[in-house]
């Protein structure tokens, strides 16, 4: 057993764990259900956390390699969040739900990193993303519509 120490959605965390204790399995087991466990190898997406305001695929982190630094998952960003996610909603992207999380997460460290990103720039970005019932364009209409909406909020001030 190992002690780490961290901040988990702006909350102080300390717990104590097993060497081999995923990320994953550590944020899930302080509440935040959002991070979903889905392919187990690094391909789905499913369980995207931000660590240090970058994403990572929380099911091929070790929760040690957290220990003093921040990790906020989508119950941490639902401000954020709430941006642009119903604009999400209205192209029918949200057919199962299963797979937005990871979409919200990774769809906020491209906004944050790139306020004005191309299609190809959003794709590229969110490839990691499996999703098994809406091709990904509807998630790709919405991120766009938001940004369009977001850049004539801004000429119309």
């Amino acid at each position: 057993m190992m002690e780490i120490q961290l901040k988990l959605n702006g909350r102080p965390v300390r717990d104590s764990i097993d060497a081999d204790t995923l990320l994953l399995d550590f944020v899930r087991a302080h509440g935040c259900a959002s991070v979903k466990r889905g392919c187990e190898t690094s391909n789905c997406g499913l369980c995207t956390v931000l660590l240090d305001g970058k994403p990572v695929l929380s099911c091929s982190v070790l929760a040690a390699r957290a220990d003093g630094r921040e990790v906020q998952t989508l119950e941490g960003l639902q401000a954020e969040a709430e941006e642009f996610v119903r604009f999400i909603a209205d192209q029918g992207a949200e057919q199962c739900g299963f797979c937005n999380p990871g979409y919200v997460m990774n769809t906020i460290a491209l906004l944050r990193e790139n306020p004005d990103p191309t299609d190809d720039e959003i794709r590229a970005y969110l490839a990691g993303n499996l999703c098994r019932c809406s091709g990904y364009e509807g998630q790709l209409r919405g991120i766009r519509a938001f940004l369009d909406a977001r850049n004539q909020a801004k000429e119309g001030n």
